[in-house]
């Protein structure tokens, strides 16, 4: 699959701002600062499509991105960013609980985690919360420019087994820098949307 045309479609936080829910939709979450927004930009081959930002904790709303004309892709706020108030982090469950609940057009949710380290608590709440909503199965290992060969496979091993994932879920590891993995993944979503 290549992406030739990608645009903004709708910022949101509430059902009422969202698009209509009539695309496939294929969501990305993930810790604040772990890449995302990088990634979206190297799917996309676009500079500035997500706004790519050194302190971590922007992206407060839901981001629907309208790929080729034929389905979405949904930016997720980050999560567990220590800086942001509670009653952000309590939002952030509430609007993540009703995008999840409510949009039938969505396939699946790519989880993204940082190869380096050991997957946080907040990190394996969110695939059980994706596992709870059948979303679950691909996990993306970014920054993987950061470590050796050898480290990279020790390292997700160690998110596999963190997270509990089964020998059918993926781990794609990503090099937004190096702008490598990320054709791995465009061949996965290919194959979710083809379903």
């Amino acid at each position: 699959m290549r992406i030739i045309k990608s645009d903004l479609d709708t910022v949101g936080v509430k059902p009422s701002q969202y698009p209509p829910d009539t695309l496939p939709e294929i969501a990305f979450a993930g810790r604040s600062n772990v890449g995302k927004s990088s990634l979206l930009n190297l799917l996309t081959g676009r500079k500035k499509l997500a706004r790519v930002s050194g302190s971590p904790g922007k992206t407060r709303t839901i981001n629907f991105y309208l790929i080729n004309d034929s389905f979405r892709i949904v930016d997720l706020p980050g999560y567990g960013y220590a800086k942001v108030s509670k009653s952000v982090t309590e939002n952030w469950g509430d609007m993540m609980e009703t995008y999840f609940d409510n949009r039938k057009g969505l396939r699946k949710v790519v989880q993204l985690v940082d190869v380096r380290h050991k997957p946080t608590a907040q990190d394996m709440q969110m695939y059980e919360y994706l596992r709870h909503y059948g979303l679950d199965g691909i996990v993306v290992a970014t920054k993987a420019d950061k470590v050796s060969k050898s480290e990279l496979s020790k390292n997700i091993s160690m998110i596999r087994k963190t997270l509990g994932l089964s020998a059918e879920d993926k781990v794609i590891p990503i090099s937004a820098l190096k702008k490598t993995g990320y054709d791995q993944l465009l061949l996965e979503i290919e194959k979710i949307l083809e379903e």
